[in-house]
Formats: C-alpha cells, sequence, structure tokens
C-alpha cells in the first residue's frame, strides 16, 4: 500500500473467450495489421516530406512532385528504409499499441522506435554503399528530418486520436448515464485505468476524481481529474460530491486496508466496485464487479520477476504433479504464459486432467501439452514417464491436504504425501531434472495432524537428499487457499445458501490466507530465485479469525451480520488455533523479493531419513496407531490437539 502500486497482466494475455465473440475486425491479428499498415503509411509520408522539405518541394499550401532525380533516389531507397523501420516495429513489438489511450510512456517508446531505426538506417547505407549492395547515397539531413517527421506524425496522430474518446465522443453523446466514481489510486496507473473507464461508453460509470493515500497529493490533478481526498476521508468526499460508488483495482489494496474501506462504504450506503488487473481490447467492456471475499482477504499484489521465471521456463520441459488439482491446474496456467516447449500435466483422476487439456489447448500458446495419467506412489510408472519424458522442471503438487480425512486414513497420507514426494524426487534426480518445487503447506510446522506430519517428511527427503544430488531442491509453504477444493471459503458459501449456520471449530481461530493465483505464483518466483534447499513462504500479512471472515461472507451475501448464525462446534481432529510458518530453528534468508521470506531447511541425514520413510511404509499395512507413535518418535515437535475416537 505504500507506493499505492497497481500492477497490470500481460495486455497479450487476453482470453481466447473475448477474442472468439468480437467482430472479425476486431480480433487481434486484424488490430496488429491495421498498426503495422498505419506505420507504413506514416513512415512513407515522413520520408517523402523529408525529400520535400530538403529539395525546397514544401510549401505550406501543398507539397509540389520531387524533381526527377530525387524521386528517382526516394522510390530506390524507400523500400530499405521501410524494411529496417518495420523490422525494429516487429522486434520491439511497437504494433501492439492501441492509440487512442496514448501517454508519455507512448510517447516515449515512439522516440526510442524513431531513433534505433534512424541508427539502423544510418548504419545500414554506410554499410551497403561500402560493399556495393546500393549504389545511391542519401543525405544525413535527409534521414534526420525523416527522424523528426516521424515522431511528430506518430505522437500527433496518438495524442489526436485520445482527444477524439475524451473530448470529442462525449459531447456526441450528451444523453450518457454514466455515474460518476471515485477511484482509489492516484498514481500513473490508476490515471491509464480512469482514461479506459472515462473514454468506453458502455461501462456505466465515469471517474471524476481519485482517492489517494498521500495527504499532499490532494487537490492536485492527474490530467483533468482532480484528486479530491486522502483515502481515509472518502466518506466525507463522497457526500461531499453526490458519488455513490467508488472504484478499485483488484488486489491493489491489502486486506487489513480493504476491511477498513468496505466497512465504511457499507455502513454509509457507497458502492465498492472492482477493476479486474487486465486490459482490454479496444470497445470491449470492462467487466467491474461487485467485491468477493478474495478481494477482502488481498494484500498488495505479487510482481512477479518475469524475466527470471521466462529464462527459467521458456523453451523446457516442465512437468506438475497433482496437475488436476486447484493449485497444480492454476501452476499450469501460470507457466503458459511463458511457453515451455513441452508441458506435462500429471494427475491420477482422468476427468480433471481431461478437462484440463482442453484448457490449456485452447489457450492457442506453441506449448506442446502431454496429459499423464498416473499414480505418484507408484514408483515403476513413475520411473518410465520420466525416463521418457526428460523434464528439466518439475512441480509436485500432488499430494492430500485435508486433516480430518487424513487423520482417519493415515497410511493413505504415509503412501501418497511421503512416499509420493520420495518417489518423484528420486526420478527427478536421478534424471537430471534442473529443478525439482514441492508445495507444502505451514501445517508441517510444529505439526498438530497427520497430514502436518506427512508433509514435514516429505520435507526432510527433500531437503536431505538436495545435499547429494545436482537437482535443486526447493519447498514452498502455503497458508489456507482461498477457492481451493473443500477450503472453508466455498462451505460457507454453501451455508448461507442454505440459510445457515455457518459451522466454525473456534471462535479464536485464525488462519493466513492467500488465492489459488497467489500461491501459484509463489510457486514460479521460488522455482525462478531458489538455489536449492531453501523454504519460501508468502508474506500472507496478518492472519485472519475464521468469525471475521464468516462475518464478511455474510454482509458480502447482502444480509445483516445476524440473519445468519455462526456456531461453534469445535476442533476437528488435528486442528490447531494457530498455524505457524517456520520451525525456530530454521535460518531465515534475504530474498530479492519483497513478498517472499526463506529460510535453510534443518539438517537431515539422507540415510537416516531413508529409513524412516522405508520403516513408515512399511507400517501401513498395520495399525493405524502405530503409525503414530512413530511420527511422534521422528518429530519431536508433533503435539496432536486431539485424537479421533477409537473404534
Amino acid at each position: 500500500m505504500a507506493d499505492e502500486k497497481i500492477t497490470h497482466q500481460n495486455p497479450n494475455d487476453i482470453p481466447q473467450a473475448v477474442l472468439e465473440r468480437d467482430p472479425i475486425w476486431k480480433t487481434r491479428p486484424a488490430v496488429y495489421s491495421r498498426a503495422i499498415l498505419y506505420s507504413l503509411l506514416v513512415y512513407t509520408i515522413s520520408y517523402y516530406l523529408a525529400f520535400a522539405i530538403k529539395t525546397d518541394r514544401f510549401q505550406l499550401e501543398s507539397v509540389g512532385p520531387l524533381d526527377e532525380p530525387n524521386a528517382r533516389l526516394f522510390l530506390h531507397s524507400l523500400p530499405w528504409v521501410l524494411g529496417i523501420k518495420l523490422l525494429v516495429v516487429w522486434l520491439r513489438r511497437s504494433y501492439r499499441t492501441i492509440g487512442g489511450y496514448a501517454t508519455l510512456r507512448d510517447l516515449r517508446f515512439i522516440i526510442v522506435d524513431s531513433v534505433v531505426s534512424f541508427a539502423l538506417v544510418l548504419i545500414f547505407f554506410k554499410f551497403a554503399n561500402a560493399a556495393h549492395i546500393i549504389d545511391f547515397h542519401v543525405l544525413f539531413s535527409v534521414l534526420f528530418l525523416d527522424l523528426v517527421l516521424s515522431i511528430m506524425f506518430q505522437g500527433g496522430v496518438r495524442l489526436c486520436s485520445r482527444f477524439y474518446r475524451e473530448s470529442v465522443l462525449p459531447r456526441l453523446d450528451p444523453e450518457s448515464d454514466e455515474e460518476p466514481a471515485f477511484l482509489v489510486g492516484a498514481n500513473d496507473s490508476g490515471a491509464h485505468i480512469a482514461n479506459i473507464i472515462n473514454t468506453r461508453h458502455n461501462v456505466g460509470y465515469k471517474v471524476v476524481g481519485f482517492l489517494t493515500i498521500h495527504d499532499y497529493k490532494v487537490r492536485m490533478r492527474l490530467g483533468t481529474i482532480p484528486i479530491v481526498a486522502n483515502i481515509n476521508r472518502l466518506v466525507e468526499a463522497c457526500k461531499r460530491e453526490n458519488v455513490k460508488t467508488v472504484l478499485f483495482v483488484a488486489g491493489s489494496l491489502p486486506g487489513k486496508t480493504f476491511r477498513e474501506i468496505y466497512q465504511k462504504c457499507d455502513k454509509n450506503g457507497i458502492k465498492l466496485q472492482v477493476v479486474p488487473r487486465v486490459e482490454f481490447l479496444p470497445d470491449s467492456k470492462v467487466p467491474i464487479r461487485d467485491i468477493d471475499i478474495n478481494d477482502l482477504l488481498k494484500r498488495n499484489p505479487i510482481e512477479l520477476d518475469t524475466k527470471e521465471i521466462q529464462n527459467l521456463l521458456t523453451g523446457k520441459r516442465v512437468m506438475v504433479t497433482g496437475a488436476g488439482g486447484s493449485i497444480g491446474s492454476e501452476i499450469c496456467r501460470q507457466i503458459m504464459r511463458f511457453e515451455p516447449e513441452e508441458l506435462f500435466i500429471l494427475g491420477r483422476g482422468e476427468n480433471r486432467i481431461f478437462f484440463l487439456d482442453r484448457e490449456l489447448r485452447a489457450m492457442g500458446k506453441s506449448t506442446k501439452i502431454t496429459p499423464l495419467i498416473a499414480d505418484v506412489a507408484n514408483a515403476e510408472r513413475i520411473d518410465m514417464l520420466f525416463a521418457a519424458t526428460r523434464p528439466e522442471i518439475v512441480f509436485h503438487a500432488a499430494a492430500h491436504k485435508h486433516v480430518p480425512l487424513m487423520e482417519a486414513n493415515i497410511p493413505e497420507a504415509i503412501r501418497n504425501n511421503i512416499y509420493g514426494t520420495k518417489v518423484v524426487a528420486d526420478a527427478s534426480d536421478k534424471y537430471g531434472a534442473l529443478k525439482f518445487v514441492m508445495v507444502s503447506t505451514d501445517k508441517a510446522v510444529n505439526p498438530s495432524s497427520i497430514m502436518g506430519c506427512s508433509k514435514q517428511m516429505a520435507e526432510r527427503y527433500v531437503n536431505s537428499l538436495a545435499e547429494h544430488s545436482n537437482t535443486r531442491f526447493i519447498v514452498t509453504r502455503f497458508g489456507n487457499v482461498l477457492g481451493s477444493n473443500g477450503s472453508v471459503v466455498p462451505i460457507f458459501t454453501k451455508q448461507i445458501q442454505n440459510g445457515g449456520p455457518i459451522t466454525i471449530t473456534d471462535r479464536r481461530m485464525t488462519r493466513f490466507f492467500m488465492t489459488i493465483p497467489e500461491a501459484s505464483q509463489l510457486v514460479l518466483e521460488a522455482a525462478a530465485m531458489g538455489k536449492g534447499g531453501e523454504i519460501f513462504v508468502l508474506d500472507m500479512g496478518d492472519p485472519v479469525r475464521i468469525e471475521e471472515l464468516a462475518k464478511d461472507m455474510i454482509r458480502l451475501a447482502g444480509l445483516p451480520e445476524n440473519a445468519i448464525e455462526i456456531k461453534e462446534i469445535g476442533l476437528r481432529p488435528g486442528e490447531k488455533l494457530y498455524e505457524e510458518l517456520y520451525f525456530k530453528s530454521e535460518k531465515r534468508i534475504e530474498t530479492n523479493q519483497k513478498k517472499l521470506f526463506a529460510a535453510e531447511h534443518r539438517r537431515f541425514d539422507h540415510a537416516e531419513v531413508q529409513a524412516q520413510l522405508d520403516e513408515l511404509l512399511s507400517m501401513t499395512t498395520g495399525p493405524q496407531e502405530k503409525i503414530r507413535e512413530r511420527l511422534k518418535d521422528f518429530i519431536p515437535e508433533y503435539n496432536p490437539t486431539i485424537l479421533p475416537e477409537k473404534k
């Protein structure tokens, strides 16, 4: 929140469905083609005028034809000039700029393009003449005039286009029923979003003022839009200006700050609306929406180091285990942005893998998608698949995660969570994977459940293997992931729909929360920066009380807080009131990513951990309670909060 920064997704990551429902002339290839044709026209005109001015054929009232020598020189040199300029446009992706939203950043982009083109044309003509590729010589003054005119024309056309959208079009539609709104974020990104909203006539809102976190900005302007108040005074500002809607960009406010704003707006009848953090095609609808529970729990969004992640993934063979799950499938979607050579999506449930395969193929990327059906605990099958696919990067997300279920099914937790991790880690080591990233949980720290113990033992094995392997083994620990299968939000939603009660285990219980995209981005960021042997944890802000979460969801459903009963039912087997992120003995490591914490694993002897895992696996056919007792021996920190009743 401190720097009031708003991030955006890649403007080229527009969902295919959006493109498919647009007319053909609004599709991305058509937009790009028009941009390239426009560039050709501007470059031709500016180059011709440069000749005309230099040869005194340019008058204020008209432009005369060039004399024969200069006309011949113009025609002979034009294809080379256009070719070089279009090469620069293509390499710098300048054809992706949408003119109606021109900013100073766009002008800087135009200047850089033009200067680079000017330098390349000069160099080419010099060496082409020396190598006798061409037999003509273009004056430096002509090329310099062309540089100046290109910048003037391209910048002028874009500014005129923006002026038309902002000033002319609104006057042509005086009956517009756009509702005035304030936008949170008095910065460059906020100005950009306001420009988009105010130049679209299908949004239903018009930004008439900004709200800021900086007092010194109040009464200043961003363009023509005033900064009306500090965000803490939004209620007074809304009443003073008769504004009933406040807009904010999804993920731009930390959860604590947003909760305060939400409560103020809710009490004073002010509507809070969300602008998604994406870009849109020209004239496409901006999908402003109501707030949801994810917004209330958001913190400042992660800004991925896309260059490092691209270096890691682009052109590589990547495997994701547990790809059909909530986290695994989102990791796959995030990976697709970086276009690996091949993505192997491995899972045990064929239906989930089938639909994920279709979804990923529909993204239209160059990546080859290969679905694999396998149980990670089947060592022979996993070895065969690794031998055939030779993945370079492995993301291991396959695991059983439901605490009460694993309390009642201990052998399956051992087999899938511990032994399955061992099998995939061993295969990664054997077949020379560059990196192996394990998805773990904060429940592995001072565990109180079988699920937490299983993840702690898996972490230990991965750490011990890292001591003897060329593969870099990395662990990421998650908090509670909102929206994942079986998580608290869909459960509470269903209970509210049924009229209640909402059941919580203890009113004192708190949890760290993160969204599915945040969890997946953590995995990619950790994979990129990890050197091996580290644990990475997302800065999830302050823990959230489960009771407060339930009350927020009731209010979001449009109901009074007391409309739905919140019933306390007591701790379930394996649960604890408060989660932790690190063991006290784990040494902290600084990272370049402000939202990621890191720590070194405690050291464990590989042979000892191997023997412990073998012993646990051999016990899976015996009594469950024997396994629990042995886990207590292996993990002194294991302190079950409550044991299930013996049958």
